[in-house]
């Protein structure tokens, strides 16, 4: 054997031994007690799964003709009874008799319904990337057990429908990008163990950063439209979705392991890219993380799923999270074992060593019992993502989150089965997070009214079940600025889907407070128009006091006009998701809701709203904050909305206008803080319409301490201040006066 081909078997001896580590979590203490759950909850599966299938059938639960979707599972039970067979301490660890099940029943899936001769039907993804998932991922774990010829017929079939990352193999014309590139990646990763294929391996390294395209559709590489992560934060799926707790996810998770998988091999990757993933971590996923939760808001049409909840695709970004701070470079893996500690010991609704598998439980117990390692507190500040028209306020005891859409941004995608009745979710839906985490996660979806989701203003026609529709509204206007990363405030344009409703929004983030106003609310298609504050699953009763409601264990409402209902509703998984692989139970649910809403009549004409959300407020501190009224409505008007509160103004001019002491020249949102000797001040157009807008300020201002680049200024008794948002794709523009001086020039550049 020549000293290369050692080398070779070596190298590829090593990465199987990776591999099966990284899928069963490799030789761990099987008495220490940590593992006792989830090698009791693996064997169990297995156990079940075995005990239903059927010789030539699989499993009668799974009709397998015509239904690409159940072939897919299918192979993913296999996978995880294959699983619990290469897996120490499980009940069907190295079981001939298991093995030799788990080989039939791949043979009859790869004679019938899998192999190269098939040509794709139904929904391509269960053909390139659901099925070759769980099928590499079997011949890993099966290793020798499979002999040449079956082994050359399965990774034959993978070859045919994923033979590399960069195309779409049935639609060529079509480059993979985002989170289909990195499943694809992982896919041909596993089949180059399984196959020992350097060529395979080379390719999987290779098309995470697409070096076939010159790099156009790397996953290692910001983007400035279709899928992938933008340098705001965001991240896109299907062009137009914000999806960072779906598609985002999974590309994390998929770059995760091929990332550890390959790592220290002859095909580890080196693209410097890595970067644009590992800071998305804590750009793009943490402010979305509230205690262990990925927030619906970024979830899409995946939060109608049943079996993965805003927890399950928490834990899924916890493991994917520690299993890359295994190879990040520092100070990546410090801050990513901080980041899930943190994660993993405030997510008490699910907790996360109830439900992790060996390897994520290795990996969390070598993390939790780390005394040099720190737990993170979550993200304390104001986020914006205009990429995809989302916005999180983060304060150390809750959160608030506003889901708008516009020309840029679909405000829904409902396909596959999945998502009928997602009418509204892109229309100013606000999701706040308490103490109360099971809110959004436990059968929530299934049971809440679908048009009366809270934030939203809508009318009262029913509407038909959506089907493979991903809609953009004709709006510019979604979007907001962030003042010193604590305050904010979101404005969207609301153009109803099929009907006359126009609306103005706004909302104004604050310490303790979120204010939320409305404006030239008009309709005239015959309907009542309402304003949805709250719509809460609990089992609490509100109490409406005179201009204030209060809600135990959620918080406080400031408004006048409120009207309430305590409700209990019944709905079934399976009316929102009949996805094939997806499907909802078809049992009822049921849960209890106190909904508040503001009334705007039949047919508004110029109608108004103002409303304050007080978190895990106090009935007694929201009636005295009613009375002292530490925040007030500067305007409400069709023109501009704006409030102010203890040296703070902020305001959405929806036209050139005035604002307190604020005018403003074109449409921008403003937020302008005020000290004993600085104004600070922000700047931004999510409408992305405004070239140039001019600030004029009633307030004097001696010197400039800071300006960027787009900003020019004019200190004096009235100083004003030029912005260039053109070409800023919606981001915040800041400036800083001093009130006293010492003097500046002028003009500042």
């Amino acid at each position: 054997m020549h000293a290369s081909d050692a080398l070779g078997a070596a190298s590829f001896d090593a990465l199987r031994t990776t591999a099966v580590e990284l899928l069963t979590g490799g030789a761990i203490d099987v008495r220490d007690p940590v593992y006792a759950r989830p090698l009791a909850a693996l064997s169990g599966t297995a156990a079940a799964w075995l005990a239903g299938l059927e010789p030539g059938v699989l499993w009668p639960d799974l009709p397998l003709e015509d239904r690409p979707g159940n072939v897919t599972g299918s192979y993913g039970r296999l996978r995880l009874i294959a699983t619990a067979w290469a897996t120490p301490g499980a009940a069907q660890h190295g079981d001939d008799a298991v093995a030799a099940k788990v080989i039939e029943a791949l043979d009859v899936l790869h004679e019938r319904h899998y192999n190269e001769r098939l040509p794709e039907t139904g929904n391509w993804w269960f053909w390139e990337i659901g099925t070759p998932a769980e099928l590499s991922r079997a011949c890993v774990l099966l290793g020798d057990r499979l002999d040449g010829g079956r082994l050359g017929a399965y990774l034959a079939a993978i070859d045919r429908f994923c033979p590399d990352a960069d195309r779409r193999a049935g639609y060529p014309e079509a480059g993979e990008s985002g989170a289909n590139r990195a499943d694809k990646a992982a896919i041909v990763a596993f089949r180059g163990v399984a196959g020992r294929s350097a060529e395979k391996l080379a390719l999987a390294r290779d098309g995470l950063s697409d070096v076939r395209g010159g790099g156009r559709q790397s996953v290692f590489a910001y983007v400035g439209s279709g899928d992938g992560f933008y340098p705001d934060g965001s991240f896109i799926q299907h062009g137009d979705v914000a999806y960072t707790g779906s598609y985002g996810l999974s590309l994390l998770i998929a770059v995760s392991q091929t990332l550890a998988l390959l790592e220290g091999s002859p095909w580890q990757v080196n693209d410097p890219g890595r970067r644009v993933v590992l800071d998305a971590v804590e750009r793009s996923f943490s402010p979305f993380l509230h205690d262990g939760l990925l927030m619906d808001t970024v979830r899409g049409r995946a939060a109608t799923r049943q079996t993965f909840s805003d927890s399950v695709a928490g834990h899924a970004a916890t493991g994917a999270v520690l299993l890359l701070a295994q190879g990040a470079p520092e100070p990546y893996s410090s801050r990513f074992k901080e980041l899930a500690k943190g994660w993993i010991e405030r997510g008490t609704t699910r907790p996360y060593l109830d439900h992790a598998d060996v390897p994520e439980t290795r990996r969390a117990v070598a993390v939790l019992d780390d005394k040099t390692v720190e737990a993170a507190s979550g993200p304390v500040g104001h986020f914006v993502f205009p990429s995809m028209d989302r916005v999180v306020h983060r304060r150390p005891a809750w959160s608030f989150a506003i889901s708008l859409s516009s020309r840029r941004i679909a405000a829904y995608e409902a396909i596959n089965g999945e998502n009928p009745h997602g009418w509204y979710t892109g229309d100013g839906m606000t999701y706040l997070y308490t103490s109360d985490l099971g809110q959004f996660g436990h059968d929530f979806w299934p049971t809440v009214d679908p048009y009366r989701l809270p934030g939203i203003t809508a009318d009262d026609r029913r509407r038909e079940d959506l089907s493979f529709r991903a809609y953009r509204p004709a709006n510019a206007m979604a979007g907001g600025a962030v003042l010193e990363g604590r305050f904010g405030a979101a404005a969207m344009e609301l153009i109803g889907d099929g009907c006359s409703l126009r609306a103005r929004k706004s909302w104004f983030c604050l310490d303790s407070s979120v204010v939320a106003l409305g404006s030239g609310i008009n309709a005239h298609d015959g309907r009542r128009v309402v304003t949805v504050v709250e719509n809460r699953a609990t089992d609490a009763d509100p109490y409406l006091g005179e201009g204030w409601a209060y809600l135990p264990g959620v918080g406080g409402y400031v408004l006048d006009g409120a009207c309430s209902l305590v409700e209990t509703r019944t709905g079934r998984w399976r009316d929102i998701n009949a996805g094939d692989d997806t499907a909802g139970a078809s049992e009822p649910v049921t849960r209890r809701y106190a909904t508040l809403w503001l009334d705007h009549g039949r047919d508004p004409v110029d109608a108004s709203y103002a409303y304050v959300v007080l978190p895990n407020a106090t009935r007694d501190r929201t009636r005295a904050f009613r009375g002292s009224r530490p925040v007030r409505v500067v305007a409400n008007t069709a023109t501009v909305q704006a409030v102010r509160a203890r040296g703070l103004i902020a305001a959405v001019f929806w036209e050139a206008g005035e604002a307190g002491e604020l005018r403003v020249d074109a449409p921008c949102v403003v937020l302008m803080r005020r000290t004993k000797d600085r104004i600070i001040l922000a700047v931004a157009d999510p409408s992305r319409t405004v070239d140039v807008v001019t600030l004029t300020l009633d307030r004097p201002a001696r010197g400039i301490t800071l300006l960027e680049d787009t900003v020019s200024a004019r200190t004096g008794p009235r100083p004003t201040l030029t912005f260039k948002l053109g070409g800023s794709l919606g981001r915040t523009h800041t400036a800083e006066l001093s009130v006293y001086g010492p003097r500046s020039p002028q003009y500042g550049r």
